[in-house]
């Protein structure tokens, strides 16, 4: 049985790349004349995914909590490309801080950058936060979701990094309410590998935190949150993770 869900799997890897290279030119004349048409293509390729996702391998998918519709900030666990999908498809607007590495990605990049995604250098701390701050402020203007992980990198279940203060720093410049979002798709859908377990992967966009908070303390109740709620979602799905 394991060896018919690694098949499996291995088809809805490689069928996912295909999907995404045609709905990318399929969609491209679009694209280029309209923001709407970029996010058009992004949407269409989530629920493709979502789709094939439960079809393939099992993997069912659940958003719980109430996505936000308005200019917020979310702050997001992230485990796996499966919650990227699973957020931006949540939102109308979502727009990511992304590792400047992925413009360059075929396809991926060019879409990232058409719906307003920011790209930075992890490799410099203090300038990439510098850049981070510039180029939202400047993206304003473009209507959507912010989102951003706190962590700065996925993370699997059970794995511990610190959170970055960049996100603190965002939501004190913006002064806009910040959405945690808490995760387990890790356990069905890793960080690296191929293999695909069934199961019910969830995104919870939990209680907002409004503006108004020092950093510091932003920080530490983001972290909370997130980590407490994620914690019980990974519970949830059978996955034992040492206390923190």
């Amino acid at each position: 049985m394991f060896a018919v869900r690694w098949v499996l799997s291995l088809v809805f890897v490689i069928q996912m790349y295909l999907a995404m290279a045609i709905m990318a030119v399929v969609f491209a004349p679009w694209a280029l004349v309209s923001r709407e048409g970029a996010f058009a293509a992004c949407h269409t390729f989530c629920r493709w995914i979502i789709f094939t996702a439960r079809i393939l391998c099992g993997l069912r998918s659940e958003v719980r909590g109430t996505p936000p519709t308005d200019e917020v900030v979310i702050a997001a666990k992230h485990q796996s490309f499966f919650d990227i999908l699973l957020i931006f498809h949540a939102v109308p607007r979502g727009k990511f801080i992304m590792k400047r590495e992925l413009v360059y990605a075929p396809f991926l990049g060019q879409y990232a950058l058409r719906i307003g995604c920011v790209p930075v250098d992890r490799g410099k701390r203090g300038a990439a936060i510098s850049k981070m701050k510039a180029d939202v402020a400047k993206g304003t203007t473009d209507p959507g979701q912010l989102i951003i992980y706190p962590q700065g990198t996925r993370v699997a279940p059970g794995e511990a990094r610190p959170y970055k203060v960049g996100t603190g720093l965002l939501y004190q410049q913006l002064e806009q309410p910040c959405v945690p979002v808490a995760t387990n798709v890790g356990v069905f859908w890793p960080k690296r590998g191929i293999y695909r377990k069934p199961g019910l992967a969830v995104v919870d966009f939990l209680p907002r935190i409004e503006p108004g908070l020092a950093v510091p303390d932003f920080m530490r109740r983001l972290e909370d949150d997130i980590e407490t709620a994620s914690d019980a979602l990974l519970a949830e799905a059978g996955f034992q993770k040492a206390p923190r």
